[in-house]
This record gives C-alpha cells, sequence and structure tokens, in this order.
C-alpha cells in the first residue's frame, strides 16, 4: 500500500492505494509517504475541490465493506455535489433502513471522495459525522460545496448542534 498525505482546509489527510485504486481516505499525517501517479491525481483532485474548481472526482475507488455498505456508498457518489438527501431518502432508494443507512455512512473509508458528508438527518439537522473534527467538518464540506450557506452553518453552531 502507498500512501500520500496532504493539508486540507480542514485538516490534514492521508490518501491510500492499493492494487491501482484509492482503498481509504483517513484524517492526519501519515509518516509513510510514497507518492504513485495515482496518488498524485487524487491529490491534484482534492486540491481543486477544495479551491472550488471540481465538483466531481474521477478516480479509482475500491472501498472494502458489506453488500449493503457498498450500496450506501455508490448512492453517496450520485448525489451531485451540492446537493443533500437524508438518511431516510437513501434508506428509501435502497429498500433498507434508515439507521443501516448511518451506520454505513459512519463506516466509509472514504469520505470526500465518497461523499458522506452529503448524507444528513431529517428536518435539515446535520446528523452525524465520523471523520475528525466531526460535525464541523461535515458542515465546512457542506458550505465548501453551497450545500449550506455559511449563515445557516453558523446558526448551527449557535443552537448546539455541532457539539
Amino acid at each position: 500500500m502507498s500512501q500520500l498525505s496532504m493539508h486540507s482546509p480542514v485538516i490534514d489527510i492521508t490518501i491510500t492505494e492499493f492494487d491501482g485504486a484509492i482503498v481509504s481516505l483517513d484524517w492526519g499525517w501519515s509518516p509513510f509517504q510514497e507518492p504513485t501517479p495515482l496518488l498524485l491525481e487524487a491529490k491534484r483532485q482534492l486540491d481543486l475541490y477544495f479551491d472550488g474548481e471540481l465538483t466531481e472526482f474521477d478516480l479509482p475507488l475500491c472501498p472494502m465493506g458489506t453488500k449493503h455498505q457498498e450500496k450506501v456508498w455508490k448512492a453517496m457518489r450520485d448525489i451531485p455535489y451540492g446537493e443533500t438527501r437524508t438518511y431516510g431518502d437513501v434508506a428509501k432508494e435502497l429498500g433498507s433502513a434508515a439507521q443501516a443507512v448511518g451506520t454505513a455512512c459512519g463506516r466509509n473509508p472514504i469520505p470526500i471522495l465518497i461523499p458522506c458528508h452529503r448524507i444528513i438527518a431529517s428536518a435539515g439537522k446535520l446528523g452525524g459525522y465520523s471523520g475528525d473534527g466531526g460535525l464541523y467538518t461535515k458542515r465546512a464540506l457542506l458550505v465548501l460545496e453551497g450545500a449550506l450557506s455559511v449563515e445557516e452553518g453558523k446558526a448551527l453552531e449557535d443552537a448546539g448542534a455541532l457539539g
């Protein structure tokens, strides 16, 4: 497995490649850096995403999970940039339960590239986020994509919905 770490506006992230596909995106910096052409391309695309210049990733991904998790992760990838769906919306689409969708979101090994931040709770609440920084990170990504205004994000914070 090869890894490449990078800075982002949210937090440092480490991208891992195995056998020609991205298998994980982790929070933090890895001491084991081995840039490959794929990892350098992933970094380039992520930099463009964080700069607001890329709305769809074109990278080979190979997340490892159950069949249900893989279906949820596919559904997440189908949510367009700047849009959200509720856990219930995705559950209905897949013939599943909202809690099972939430569990799959929490086990997503490739956040951002598989945009679990685009799935929110009902009534406009953010729900959970397992990435470093939790709901603050989720809010930052939704604001970056325009799915949540800065004012809406601030209102959620003021209401104590992020802590």
